[in-house]
């Protein structure tokens, strides 16, 4: 088992030296080892500013080293990683929180959670020897979280952080760096010594479709900036060649790529801080599943007599509806005081609208939420708030406003953004559109029927295939064919990264939680524009936290992580 250190207060005092103890005598394996020589302004680590300060070092202690622009993942460097890692986490324990503020208490468990997360990543996820798809070194789309979903590796191409027109500078920029996808490619091969299956298939047509994308950049690129498009050209030319290796290895990869359900549990508790086990996730999202089926089908029989949802189909049809759906939510979000309004929220959702795209099938599965009613998504586009929150309002808090490692933000980010769709329906907004009322409860039950299929994965009771199969099935309107791109791609993420794919659903449910206590609390004097302000001044951090903080009450994290 991982050392697990808590932090230095009366309540934990027994528990570390009998932890340090443990490590003395040699019991703690060789994580336990160098201990950082990092002591505090006042010679001991005991104030906030401390912890600041520790939190700087981790982070640069937590990146891989760059060696000619190439991180290195060799495993000499990652044992070296993993053995320095203790003394880190010793160092983390030595803090008395006992008298800190709620606030500083909290970053502090952001802290201790990052570096369970590269424990975890050691120990269990090991994605640089056991998924191809760690190594995609090329992003031409963005996130809609606070940092890229899932374990990807340091220093990946993100193109949307350029801005465009590209300038000299820039286009330089991106072409050394892609000179480099070469080495990486070659790094790879030797890393990735991992057995699992269906991470390495999936993961080589991460690499393929890398490749597609870096020949589409190509064409963007080479009339204004002829060096780029070379680059890139030579950088889809080593994705090729590393896409056929993988291919050729694929034979050989023959177990199951699930972290099984211990694994799976310590990770909710320890890295997400969730007060669960892989069981009772199991049992709440099957709860979800089929609340969210037989709500669908309530509404459907209420409005059997009404005309049922038409697609839209024109490109002036999409722009024109897109824009209104934008405007009627944000009005509905000011005049019901649900809340409070600021000049980069309109921008932040009109800037996501997409374009029309014709299509005689099926698009992707949001999309065909979209094309039938656009404002239900805009609701899930919370995403967007809280991303340009974090830019035109940082947090005061130097922690809170890194992103989190490791996804450790998943629950809050994309648990708001799931809840809304639900609590925006309850608050009214769909009053007037009946039709749209059974696109939420066909989302819900989509998201936690693909949640479902990760968890079984982890829990070793289904394959990847499987998990497809199922999420499909348990879609309504067959919107969710499992050989279609959104399925394959979640299935696939939900794999590589212990968690997130049931975070939409558990994350909705922890903050429903919150504002039942957050409003009992307050005894009738609940005011959800006032609770909005305060749940989004916390930051986009784990809810337990957020709970503990805006109610007093800790119990939700000492259920994670006091067990």
């Amino acid at each position: 088992m991982p050392l697990l250190i808590m932090p230095h207060d009366a309540s934990t005092r027994p528990l570390l030296t009998l932890l340090v103890l443990f490590a003395a005598l040699g019991g703690g394996s060789s994580r336990l080892q160098a201990q950082p020589e990092m002591p505090g302004r006042g010679g001991t680590a005991s104030t906030y500013e401390d912890l600041v300060d520790l939190f700087v070092a981790w982070r640069t202690f937590h990146a891989p080293e760059m060696i000619d622009g190439v991180p290195d993942y060799t495993k000499a460097a990652l044992t070296r990683q993993h053995r320095a890692l203790a003394g880190w986490q010793r160092r983390l324990a030595a803090f008395d929180t006992t008298a800190w503020p709620i606030a500083h208490q909290v970053d502090w468990y952001l802290v201790w959670a990052e570096m369970n997360g590269l424990d975890f990543a050691h120990r269990v996820k090991q994605p640089w020897a056991r998924d191809p798809a760690f190594y995609v070194w090329f992003y031409p789309s963005p996130t809609d979280v606070p940092e890229r979903e899932g374990p990807n590796i340091h220093g990946a191409i993100e193109l949307p952080n350029y801005a465009w027109p590209l300038s000299e500078a820039d286009a330089e920029e991106l072409a050394d760096r892609l000179r480099k996808a070469s080495a990486v490619f070659e790094q790879a091969r030797v890393n990735l010594t991992g057995t699992a299956r269906d991470l390495w298939v999936t993961g080589t047509r991460s690499i393929r479709e890398q490749s597609a994308a870096l020949t589409a950049f190509v064409e963007s690129v080479a009339e204004g900036h002829p060096a780029l498009a070379a680059a890139a050209h030579e950088a889809r030319d080593a994705s090729d060649r590393f896409a056929d290796w993988l291919a050729a290895q694929s034979p050989s990869k023959t177990n199951l790529s699930g972290v099984g359900k211990d694994h799976y549990t310590w990770n909710l508790r320890n890295v997400h801080l969730l007060p669960y086990a892989w069981n009772d996730e199991v049992l709440l999202m099957q709860r979800e599943l089929v609340r969210a089926h037989s709500a669908l089908r309530l509404e459907e029989h209420r409005n059997r007599d009404l005309p049922g949802l038409s697609r839209i189909d024109n490109a002036e049809d999409y722009d024109r509806l897109l824009n209104e759906a934008v405007t009627e939510y944000m009005t509905f979000l000011e005049e019901e005081a649900i809340v409070p309004i600021k000049p980069y929220m309109d921008a932040a959702l009109r800037a996501q609208m997409g374009r029309f795209e014709p299509s005689d099938g099926l698009r992707g599965f949001f999309s065909e939420i979209t094309y039938r009613d656009p404002i239900v998504m805009r609701t899930h586009h919370y995403h967007w708030f809280d991303l340009a929150r974090m830019r035109e309002e940082p947090n005061e808090s130097p922690i809170r406003r890194t992103p989190l490692l490791y996804n450790i933000f998943d629950g809050r980010a994309e648990g708001m953004a799931t809840g809304m769709e639900e609590m925006m329906m309850h608050a009214g907004l769909l009053d007037d559109r009946p039709r749209a009322r059974e696109l939420v409860w066909v989302l819900l039950a989509q998201r936690a029927a693909r949640g479902l299929g990760g968890l079984y994965q982890h829990g070793l009771e289904m394959t990847f295939e499987e998990a497809t199969r199922f999420a499909s099935q348990w879609t309504p309107w067959n919107l969710l064919p499992a050989d279609g791109s959104t399925i394959q791609h979640e299935e696939q993420f939900y794999l590589q990264q212990p968690a997130y794919g049931t975070s939409y659903v558990i994350g909705k449910i922890e903050i429903e939680r919150l504002i039942a206590e957050y409003a009992r609390q307050r005894n009738g004097r609940f005011v959800l524009k006032d609770f909005m302000d305060d749940f989004n001044r916390m930051g986009v951090i784990p809810v337990s936290l957020i709970y503990w903080e805006l109610t007093g009450d800790k119990s939700m994290l000492e259920q994670a992580v006091m067990e």
